[in-house]
């Protein structure tokens, strides 16, 4: 059994996060997260209006009994979405865990915060998770530079950031990033983690509402097949590689790249396009750097069940026996 405080604190059975994702973090996804032990994130901007979220989470709930929580990314933008209602279609619906993202959260914690409301907050930096604790966030989910999405500006992978924002963050801290498995689940916790948060491994199960293509191109790709786009607006995010990220990627090098120049390629109805569709190069699809570790599609109740037991076996087996060996520096004979 792999208690933390996140699991006692937010009520789930396991330490496990499937975080909000744009066209991903639907109901039959998110359900069968919860059933299985562990924690989903319906996406709120995934529902064309606040009503809509409203009976995507009524439609969770009629699926699962076990916890399960919204995702509200919020971002600047020339023509925001109406967060305040998005905001509100949550708390009326009763849901008791939110995840949060993009820019500082302080104008909606208060509202949740008055409806009892758990916020979970994704940062990239150290100093970031250090203001969501400050403000008052009950947990925070640290994205190293392996992860899908935007990794910030820093660069700093999850074998350093981990550490680094456990050693001063006092709240519950999620590893998020390049995980998607056991070693990656155990890694974590030993970095000083409370659980973990996956997106593309999630993606690739059997419940993920994304065409088939994507999931089999996830299980073809390496390590190796993601791009960073938007590098030279410094607004990076980690893409997977196709011909769309290339062409991005290419008018980049040229220097001197603004958003317009960018902007016919990158629209958020290609990407969709991609996991509805499967047209592989229709648009932007995001994908993490754990592609390389992920080998098959299966049910989303046998993949959290096999990281879980395979994690406890890494625990008591492996690591208990390299442990039980070793003898102290310098012990007598």
């Amino acid at each position: 059994m792999l208690s933390t405080r996140f699991t006692e604190a937010f009520g789930v059975e396991y330490p496990i996060v499937q975080g909000g994702m744009m066209w991903v973090g639907r109901a039959e996804l998110v359900a069968a997260v919860a059933d299985s032990g562990a924690l989903g994130f319906l996406t709120a901007l995934t529902q064309p209006t606040p009503e809509d979220l409203a009976r995507e989470i009524a439609r969770c709930r009629d699926m699962t009994d076990r916890p399960f929580g919204v995702n509200l990314t919020i971002l600047p933008s020339i023509n925001p979405p109406p967060y305040a209602e998005y905001r509100q279609a949550i708390v009326e619906s009763g849901v008791r865990i939110v995840e949060t993202a993009g820019s500082n959260p302080i104008d909606h914690l208060p509202h949740f915060k008055d409806a009892g409301i758990k916020v979970i907050h994704k940062c990239t930096s150290v100093r970031h998770a250090l203001k969501a604790e400050q403000i008052g966030v009950d947990a925070v989910s640290i994205d190293g530079f392996e992860c899908a999405g935007h990794p910030g500006e820093d660069d700093v992978p999850g074998l350093v950031l981990i550490p680094a924002a456990t050693a001063r963050v006092r709240i519950p801290v999620l590893a998020s990033g390049g995980i998607a498995d056991a070693r990656g689940l155990v890694a974590a916790l030993a970095l000083g983690a409370d659980g973990v948060n996956m997106g593309t491994r999630f993606m690739c199960t059997q419940e993920s509402p994304v065409a088939e293509q994507v999931k089999r191109q996830i299980v073809a790709n390496s390590e190796l097949d993601t791009r960073l786009i938007f590098r030279t607006l410094r607004n990076t995010a980690r893409v997977a590689a196709n011909a769309v990220s290339g062409e991005v990627v290419g008018i980049e090098s040229r220097g001197g790249a603004t958003f317009d120049d960018l902007r016919d390629l990158v629209a958020g109805a290609r990407g969709r396009k991609v996991f509805e569709d499967g047209d592989l190069d229709a648009g932007i699809w995001t994908a993490g750097q754990c592609q390389g570790l992920i080998h098959d599609v299966p049910k989303v109740g046998d993949l959290v069940s096999r990281m879980v037991a395979e994690a406890e076996e890494i625990i008591t087996g492996r690591l208990a026996g390299i442990a039980s060996v070793a003898e102290p520096v310098g012990a007598l004979r």
